[in-house]
């Protein structure tokens, strides 16, 4: 008879609830179009409903399954509080977390197992990216305040206060219309601004965005080595039982035929 647990992690549950996390995410973008809510807005509504108590339910029965140790799988806690959300009274004050029910198609990334190494990856890479986000705070606080003093007085709507400069050499490092929208009109003001902009670029865009990245891909690595890694070691497993099994057959059949010796012997 099959376990609760095993139903609940079985391929055919887990591309059910998958399926049902897709219809969900189109219900919930077809509740943004005017011409859909007039036409199917209650059918839209019912399904939400029907999936929502779906979900609800498949947590309940997750928590049955495994009472405890349900709390020591992440990801397990993840479906637990984007589920818990939309139960949330949506009425009064409350009515803009109806917007929140769109966290339901996160679901997503802890029914597919590729999905899951991503945001792994991700996760590993925090420590690296936390010391690298530091090292960019230094990085846009120096260059916000010397372009302050250099432009405050001369192009005070983006360079007026630290916090404007801050966010003009933001959209600068994102290359979002950086030369004709901003360092060319500095420049016909100030020629040499080149000299300020360029180095800012290549401090900010070219290498500590690209630590970033890298930081990220170092630590993807690392979680598909550790899988790997998993699945060595099981198939390790599963090899060595196979060749216990083998072993003992092999002595089973030696045995049958000193058994069947003796008794040719005897009866001769």
């Amino acid at each position: 008879m099959i376990t609760l647990q095993a139903f609940l992690t079985s391929r055919r549950f887990e591309t059910f609830i998958t399926a049902l996390i897709i219809v969900n995410a189109i219900t919930l973008g077809l509740e943004t179009v005017p011409q859909a809510t007039e036409r199917f807005g209650g059918l839209l509504n019912v399904l939400d409903r029907a999936i929502l108590v779906v979900f609800v339910l498949e947590v309940a029965a997750r928590l049955a399954a495994w009472r405890l140790d349900f709390f020591r799988d992440p990801w397990r806690i993840f479906d637990l509080l984007v589920v818990g959300v939309a139960l949330i009274p949506a009425t009064g004050s409350l009515s803009v977390l109806r917007a929140l029910r769109v966290l339901r198609v996160l679901r997503m990334i802890s029914m597919v197992p590729s999905l899951k190494r991503v945001v792994g990856g991700l996760v590993g890479a925090l420590p690296g990216m936390g010391s690298i986000m530091l090292l960019l705070t230094l990085v846009f606080y120096v260059f916000s305040v010397m372009a302050t003093k250099l432009y405050a007085e001369t192009f005070p709507e983006w360079f007026g206060s630290i916090p404007a400069s801050a966010y003009s050499l933001f959209q600068i490092m994102t290359l979002e219309s950086w030369s004709m929208g901003i360092v060319r009109p500095v420049m016909e003001v100030h020629p040499m601004a080149w000299a300020f902009f360029l180095p800012f670029i290549l401090c900010t865009t070219f290498t500590v965005l690209n630590l970033f990245i890298g930081i990220i891909v170092s630590a993807m690595q690392e979680e598909h080595e550790v899988e790997a890694s998993a699945d060595r070691e099981a198939m390790a497993t599963e090899q060595g039982e196979m060749l216990r099994e083998l072993k003992a057959i092999r002595r089973e059949l030696a045995e049958l035929r000193t058994t069947a010796k003796e008794k040719a012997t005897a009866s001769e």
